[in-house]
């Protein structure tokens, strides 16, 4: 689905707790990033500031004048949403947050996926921290930023790290289930 020549991602609903990391990861990475959101206040907005990740405040048609070539377009947004709106009619590469982390993150790999009604995040949290203190070297995203791990999410490309991602399901909205093989 994706091709090489991203070389520069925008975030649409950047400060998004599952947002926020993914944008990290793909800096991580190498890849250019930028975001913006209507509300950005910590600590969404000091997580990102101290990785240096540029946010702009509100939604507009000039967040996007850079043409990135890849808008991630986060589950908040609308259409009428007016950067939403400018994708779609330049006809600019896009995607959502779950496709983002199935292509760049979990394709190859078993993943985990916490569902319910309350304890995702706490659960999420504590099988990364089992993983990690086993020495597995997982990847993961929770949904929060716990204080243990030090990051609510560490994503490894493809032979990196060990094969299990544990995923707090929320992020994965309804597409999930086409990737995932356990589910807790």
């Amino acid at each position: 689905m994706f091709s090489s020549a991203i070389k520069s991602v925008h975030f649409v609903g950047i400060c998004g707790t599952a947002m926020a990391s993914a944008a990290a990861t793909m800096q991580e990475m190498g890849f250019y990033v930028s975001g913006s959101d209507q509300n950005v206040y910590p600590p969404m907005s000091t997580f990102l500031a101290e990785r240096k990740i540029e946010v702009m405040n509100g939604y507009a048609e000039r967040n996007l004048a850079h043409k990135p070539d890849l808008v991630v377009i986060g589950n908040a947004i609308s259409r009428g949403n007016p950067e939403a709106e400018f994708v779609l009619d330049h006809k600019l590469r896009y995607c959502s947050l779950p496709e983002l982390l199935k292509e760049f993150f979990i394709r190859g790999k078993c993943s985990i996926v916490v569902a319910g009604t309350h304890g995702k995040t706490t659960t999420t949290a504590l099988l990364a921290w089992v993983f990690e203190h086993n020495g597995l070297n997982p990847s993961y995203l929770i949904g929060g930023i716990p204080n243990n791990l030090g990051q609510g999410a560490r994503f490894y490309s493809c032979g990196r790290a060990a094969s299990a991602a544990p995923v707090r399901g929320k992020e994965l909205d309804l597409t999930g289930a086409a990737f995932s093989r356990f589910a807790v």
